[in-house]
């Protein structure tokens, strides 16, 4: 007898964790297949180009997608690599959570559309936020380069001159005559090398900044930004295209 129970227990025991491993794998199947299906969404990043910004999330629809506040120079997400949002017009919002503040909320909308992907750039200042997104294309190489492009997110109170982009590497311009809140197309770009890059006033030998970047990742995407304060502080901030 004692044995038949002891069996019997065995078979529940058998059967239970069947049900609970069909149970999970039900479960992970259909969390697999709603990731999956990017058919109906696009891929977006945001990169704050804003003068003193420190404690910003992002709110779309009414949803905040940020878990960590983002700072002058922060990317969202931070591995460098997009986050999925429902194609059509979205709702955004930005802000600092802080009580004390004096950073103005800015809301605004973004058509997106499905299948594409997309940079987010917050620039100016803190009393007056401002957006460009731009669709960015990627593209694969077939041999070894990078891909860089560059972003031109200067402040300044007044309007300011175009910028050239010289590369110490390729003893050239590789931007030339770029304005303000402009972001290039990508161009091939030499991987696996630390490269310096010289910010000049468009047409001159008057150098606003240098900036060593780099190395580039074989087949990855970049954006170089130039961004801070055209009277004061000023940067040339590098990050990777998803």
């Amino acid at each position: 007898m004692r044995t038949k129970y002891l069996s019997a227990i065995g078979i529940i025991s058998i059967l239970t964790a069947g049900v609970l491993m069909n149970s999970c794998t039900k479960s992970f199947d259909e969390r697999r297949i709603a990731q999956a299906d990017m058919s109906n969404t696009s891929v977006v990043q945001a990169y704050v180009a804003m003068v003193n910004a420190s404690r910003n999330h992002i709110w779309i629809d009414n949803n905040r997608v940020t878990g960590t506040a983002l700072a002058t120079a922060g990317l969202f997400p931070a591995t460098g690599y997009g986050f999925s949002v429902t194609g059509g017009t979205r709702a955004f919002l930005l802000r600092d959570t802080s009580a004390t503040t004096t950073q103005i909320q800015y809301s605004f909308a973004q058509d997106l559309q499905a299948g594409k992907n997309y940079t987010m750039f917050i620039y100016d200042t803190i009393t007056s936020p401002k957006q460009k997104t731009v669709e960015t294309s990627i593209l694969t190489p077939k041999d070894t380069t990078a891909r860089l492009r560059f972003a031109n997110f200067i402040y300044n109170t007044s309007s300011v001159v175009n910028v050239d982009v010289f590369s110490y590497l390729n003893n050239a311009n590789v931007f030339t005559n770029v304005p303000t809140t402009d972001v290039t197309g990508f161009i091939p770009y030499q991987s696996g090398r630390t490269d310096t890059l010289y910010i000049r006033e468009t047409g001159t030998q008057n150098l606003l900044i240098k900036q060593a970047v780099g190395p580039f990742t074989t087949k990855r995407s970049y954006t170089a930004v130039y961004r801070g304060s055209y009277k004061g502080t000023k940067a040339v901030s590098t990050f990777a295209n998803f």
